[in-house]
């Protein structure tokens, strides 16, 4: 089995974040093997149709740009790209949190499209086991990856630097982790 690592960007706004409102603008993504072993990567800008133009909060953020966002495939293009790339072979998503898979699910009923239950039928919730395996209430990207002694790489709030910064907790964390091996549990 492999694990995914996922990790999307949505639009946002520096005073009130409403949810319904919120799109993905990224798709992040990371492979690993059963050795947790990287083997691929998928990345994906997604253009935002209920509010197109992103805010400058947002693009100060994330660092992504409105260009980048005007010439990217909408949702369901970039979607089934994702899908496409993740494959038939057995996989277990892995996210920091429950905000991805969320989005994910917000973002399908926005367009109309049917949630694949598949990504969340074995979801490994990292930043939860982390944080219940150190005895953490609270832990941040940052907070692991420091526990870890490892260095932040990329842009923090984008996708695929954030997912590879989450692969590479999930590579020296998974296999110490009860019940997040590599089989799925009961």
């Amino acid at each position: 089995m492999h694990y995914v690592v996922v990790d999307l960007e949505a639009s946002c706004w520096e005073a009130a974040w409403v949810r319904h409102r919120m799109e993905t603008i990224e798709i992040g993504a990371v492979r690993l093997d059963q050795s947790m072993q990287v083997r691929d990567e998928f990345t994906s800008f997604v253009r935002p149709v209920i509010v197109p133009r992103l805010s400058s909060f947002c693009r100060k953020l994330t660092s992504i740009s409105q260009e980048q966002v005007d010439v990217a495939d909408t949702f369901p293009k970039a979607f089934a790209r994702f899908l496409t790339w993740l494959g038939r072979d057995p996989y277990r998503v892995v996210t920091w949190g429950a905000f991805d898979l969320g989005q994910f699910r917000i973002d399908c009923q926005r367009h109309g499209m049917v949630f694949p239950e598949r990504l969340a039928a074995d979801h490994l919730n990292l930043k939860s086991e982390f944080g219940k395996w150190k005895g953490l209430k609270r832990v941040s990207m940052q907070d692991a990856l420091d526990l870890l002694g490892l260095p932040h790489i990329g842009h923090p709030h984008r996708g695929i630097d954030d997912a590879r910064n989450i692969a590479r907790i999930a590579q020296a964390t998974v296999p110490e982790l009860p019940g997040a091996g590599g089989e799925p549990r009961p």
